[in-house]
């Protein structure tokens, strides 16, 4: 009898994922590291900063005092009336806490909403180049990203007439983030309400990823929420402007009844998130933590103030100025005759500096584009541009 090979069974939906491609290049970075080589990061989009001490003591002590039990799902009540008041406090915006649930990272509160909006084979529009997991949690559900190119001229932000131009009658909802990844923009209050009076005319859900909410640069800093409407849904972090990329701590904030059957939801895909994380978010609103916050802040305007002039002096495309977050996405070198993935890999193995592909973010000129992230030092940063303007001359 011929011995038969076992071969995993996995869903159509799971081969269909496809890979961070910047998560193959770091690893060959960590490789060639090992090896002694110098490397200049400029692919992750991870602060360097550590978690701010009011934040890490906080966690400290919840550890020494035990608390590592459960929350309910929805997440702690002081927390939950925390960020209500850092919305009252900061924006002049109320949020009642009970449209707040706490989740793990901003990446389970992406996975709470599209759940409770979408059912299999409804579409949702987003933004190409946005960041990559909208469009593979999407295809996780069986729902359909639909990509909407945008470019310099809005801002590469959605609009209502972009909108309206690729919808269809199975259109569910639109995606946007303000300030964004890969480009750094935020979206116009008019621009996001015009938007979002075309999603309420057509009857479908308007979601606004504010992760990099706090970390904007020269604009004021804004929520979708003081629209002042319960229809739409919000998603934040505690990963970026807080500096808690690892504790694995995020929110939402949406509608009371669509709160209601998320926290529902979550009982059964998460428990609840990390308890510790929670005791320790707690501090992440103290006005000490925020003073230091705010001087990070400013660290990182002074880092994209000297990347963007230096590559742009480099023959880089970087037409729009990035108002926030922490990235540059250019366009290569005009007479570069090769793509984002092979200038990255080349530049990695022969000079050194580690760069994200566009091709992770979308399809729409993707091949000419690669991200900067300025979560290094100055000095840092000055090193990858020489390295890469030495690489330039030799090409």
């Amino acid at each position: 009898m011929t011995p038969t090979t076992a071969v995993s069974r996995l869903s159509g939906q799971a081969r269909r994922v496809e890979p961070f491609h910047v998560m193959r290049l770091l690893a060959r970075a960590g490789a060639l590291e090992a090896l002694g080589r110098s490397i200049v990061h400029m692919e992750v989009g991870e602060p360097d900063f550590p978690t701010p001490g009011p934040i890490l003591e906080a966690g400290q002590r919840a550890l020494a005092d035990g608390r590592t039990r459960y929350t309910s799902a929805g997440g702690l009540p002081a927390l939950r009336r925390a960020i209500a008041d850092h919305y009252a406090e900061r924006y002049d915006t109320p949020v009642g806490p009970e449209r707040i649930l706490i989740t793990p990272g901003a990446s389970g509160a992406l996975q709470l909403v599209f759940l409770a909006l979408l059912d299999p084979g409804d579409r949702v529009l987003i933004c190409d180049p946005s960041y990559p997991c909208y469009r593979q949690v999407l295809q996780l559900m069986g729902a359909e990203p639909i990509a909407v190119p945008v470019g310099p001229q809005t801002d590469y932000q959605m609009t209502a007439a972009l909108a309206e131009s690729a919808w269809t009658p199975s259109v569910r909802a639109v995606v946007v983030a303000s300030p964004s990844n890969p480009t750094g923009s935020s979206i116009a209050p008019e621009v996001l309400s015009e938007l979002h009076a075309v999603c309420r005319e057509r009857g479908a859900a308007l979601v606004v990823d504010e992760i990099y909410q706090g970390l904007t640069y020269a604009v004021p800093d804004r929520t979708a929420l003081s629209l002042g409407s319960e229809d739409l849904y919000v998603i934040n972090s505690f990963s970026k402007y807080f500096g808690m990329t690892g504790w694995r701590l995020g929110w939402l904030a949406g509608p009371r009844d669509a709160v209601e059957v998320m926290e529902r939801m979550a009982q059964n895909l998460f428990i609840a998130a990390n308890t510790p994380a929670q005791y320790a978010a707690l501090a992440a609103f103290d006005p000490t933590t925020i003073e230091i916050l705010e001087s990070r802040r400013l660290a990182f305007q002074m880092r994209r103030d000297r990347l963007l002039p230096a590559l742009r002096d480099l023959g880089f495309g970087i037409p729009v100025q990035p108002s926030g977050a922490f990235y540059l996405y250019a366009r290569l070198p005009d007479g570069l005759e090769i793509d984002s993935m092979t200038f990255t890999g080349r530049m990695l193995e022969e000079a050194g500096v580690a760069l994200t592909p566009g091709h992770d973010f979308g399809r729409h000129d993707a091949q000419r584009h690669v991200r900067f992230a300025y979560t290094r030092e100055i000095a840092d940063l000055d090193e990858g541009v020489r390295r890469i303007r030495d690489w330039l001359a030799g090409v």
